[in-house]
């Protein structure tokens, strides 16, 4: 049997996964996958993400409002997560962060919801999942100020920079300020070498593993609806990094992952 995993990102409630959910949490057992986090992007998917973790023992939700929904973002859009954040399968405040690749939502909207989103994650102690792309300046100073505010009360859970694919310096700034860095299947590709550097860098006890599926699938599926079974992919390319066996690069980011999330560790199978 594998060692147990945790797939720290998945979208397991996105349309591509509609017609065979069940065999894809299925195969994610078999692969030794045991527990999944399904982060929201806005607030009706903040409802299917808890219907999902409510309906399974080894799935759980986090409560967010992703940067590129964050245009009609109001004091209504905290009050209704606030509530949300509130039931018992949601371990984090997320996806949140900031976009500057699309042009989805001004940067004044995106910023003014983070902070927001990142109050209430500090209020309700949650970690916080974060989505960086194309603004790590912004987001790591965003970030920093309020670690030294909020951070005593998380006790050494903020959250994930989720996907990692910023600079080595981002890196060790967010891994200073307490952040674990949670990486995806690009970690696999050839072209990769810097992601690989980072990966390597990282302390073993902030490492964490996910797949961000559907999107972003490992080599050697590059290309294919990503799953959560394929997680083990990137946790071998990690154990191959730091110069361990897989099995034990899956208990450490297994471990990381419980801490973090503060997960159960009863009812296991998703």
């Amino acid at each position: 049997m594998p060692t147990p995993l945790v797939d720290t990102h998945c979208h397991l409630n996105f349309h591509r996964y509609d017609h065979d959910r069940d065999a894809v949490l299925q195969r994610a057992h078999a692969a030794g996958v045991e527990r999944i986090i399904i982060p929201a992007i806005d607030l009706p998917s903040c409802a299917e993400t808890l219907q999902l973790a409510e309906a399974h023992t080894g799935i759980f939700a986090a409560v967010g409002i992703h940067p590129n929904s964050s245009r009609s973002f109001d004091s209504s859009s905290i009050a209704r997560l606030r509530e949300l954040a509130a039931r018992d399968k949601v371990v984090a405040i997320g996806e949140i962060g900031l976009d500057y690749h699309w042009d989805n939502s001004p940067k004044t909207a995106q910023i003014r919801a983070l902070e927001q989103q990142l109050q209430l994650a500090a209020e309700l102690t949650l970690p916080v999942i974060i989505h960086n792309r194309e603004a790590s300046e912004d987001a790591i100073e965003i970030l920093a100020d309020w670690a030294a505010a909020a951070g005593s009360r998380l006790q050494g859970r903020l959250g994930v920079l989720h996907s990692f694919s910023a600079s080595a310096d981002i890196a060790a700034r967010a891994i200073e300020l307490g952040f674990y860095l949670g990486f995806t299947g690009p970690l696999t590709f050839k072209n990769a070498r810097e992601l690989r550097v980072v990966a390597r860098e990282t302390p073993l006890e902030r490492l964490l593993v996910e797949t961000d599926a559907p999107f972003l699938a490992p080599a050697p599926v590059r290309g294919k609806r990503n799953e959560p079974a394929w997680v083990g992919l990137i946790n071998a390319k990690l154990a191959e990094l730091h110069g361990m066996a897989p099995d034990q690069m899956a208990r450490q980011t297994t471990r990381n992952a419980e801490t973090l999330f503060a997960l159960s560790q009863s009812g296991k199978a998703c």
